[in-house]
């Protein structure tokens, strides 16, 4: 009875031991703040600022006052915008429910077939404060935009996408590009479709944030494929997919 009584206390000390040190460990790593506006401000410096610069975007909100329910209600294709600019938070925050990274082993806010993520965010920077004119990359991880060319390419790209002013009038245009090997080489011929549809995602996903955001937004699909990417330079391996000019309304 007694060898019993003696096993039954070492399991209630361990018992109180595990109790214990979950307690104190809570205590030493608060719990992350979701609610958190910007945790730290772009380092950003016009004045300096040269093609090939990488900088920090503002951390993204994730989570905000509007439902799911709410924005799908507000979801519209808009196609004027005012003359106001775009912040580098609004901007961020567009990417990042584009493409941004939403959990730690790398996944993103649009379905990825097989993780391939075949998808490249750019920016054409009309009017962003902080931003120079010109075009930039999003890089997913690290949340950053790495500034690729000082050229003002509104008015060829507006003419190459048929003459829509949205182009010209929006504080940018976030050009949606693919490259398709990294998932046809995994999926063959089909994985043509798995990308298709993966723009859909991620163009939702700006239409529902712009929402959200009170922005206006809308997708641009009829533009002269060779005439765009001639344009904008990325490189042989990218497809342009989608152009979405947004701007304050």
């Amino acid at each position: 009875m007694k060898k019993f009584i003696t096993i039954f206390a070492v399991f209630a000390l361990l018992g109180i031991a595990a109790i214990f040190f979950k307690v104190v460990s809570r205590s030493m790593t608060p719990e992350p703040n979701l609610n958190a506006v910007i945790t730290h401000e772009a380092q950003i410096n016009p004045s300096t600022m040269q093609p090939g610069t990488i900088f920090d975007l503002p951390d993204p909100l994730r989570e905000g006052h509007v439902s799911i329910e709410e924005a799908l209600q507000l979801r519209r294709s808009i196609r004027s915008y005012t003359d106001e600019a775009l912040s580098v938070e609004e901007l961020g925050q567009l990417l990042w429910a584009a493409q941004g990274i939403n959990n730690e082993r790398g996944f993103r806010t649009a379905p990825s077939a097989g993780a391939t993520f075949p998808l490249e965010m750019f920016v054409v920077v009309n009017n962003v404060d902080q931003l120079p004119i010109g075009i930039y990359h999003y890089y997913p991880d690290g949340h950053r935009l790495r500034y690729l060319r000082d050229e003002d390419v509104s008015e060829p790209l507006f003419r190459a996408c048929l003459s829509q002013s949205m182009i010209l009038d929006g504080g940018a245009v976030l050009v949606f590009a693919a490259v398709f090997e990294r998932t046809t080489a995994r999926y063959g011929q089909r994985g043509e479709r798995y990308v298709h549809n993966e723009i859909g995602h991620a163009g939702q996903n700006v239409h529902l944030q712009a929402a959200a955001m009170n922005l206006g937004t809308v997708v641009i699909g009829a533009y002269r494929d060779d005439e765009v990417e001639q344009i904008l330079q990325l490189g042989d391996q990218y497809r342009v997919l989608y152009l979405m000019p947004v701007g304050k309304i």
